[in-house]
């Protein structure tokens, strides 16, 4: 999904909306525009997100096949291990003056 930003600051923009939705169409993008300022599209276009991300692992499950690491575009997903962190290597908090 490509969401634009600002769409309140037209005054200011810098992409073009036919731009950015022909820059989506070509990579096989959803597209939005938001605000975060007075709230436009915001809550749609993580709406809209989550909703694409569910179709996509659904059918992957219904097909039962194991989810894809790369993407049609040719970008590869690169899984990530996350250790568990211990106590005692912890150093003093970030917000805590010195």
């Amino acid at each position: 999904m490509l969401v634009g930003n600002k769409s309140d600051l037209r005054h200011l923009r810098a992409v073009p909306t036919d731009e950015a939705k022909s820059f989506a169409e070509k990579n096989g993008l959803s597209f939005i525009e938001t605000s975060a300022l007075d709230s436009t599209n915001v809550e749609t276009a993580f709406h809209n997100s989550l909703a694409e991300i569910y179709r996509i692992v659904s059918q992957r499950q219904l097909a039962g096949g194991q989810p894809e690491t790369e993407f049609s575009h040719g970008t590869t997903i690169e899984p990530i291990k996350v250790l568990p962190t211990q106590q005692e290597a912890r150093q003093t908090p970030c917000c805590q003056n010195i």
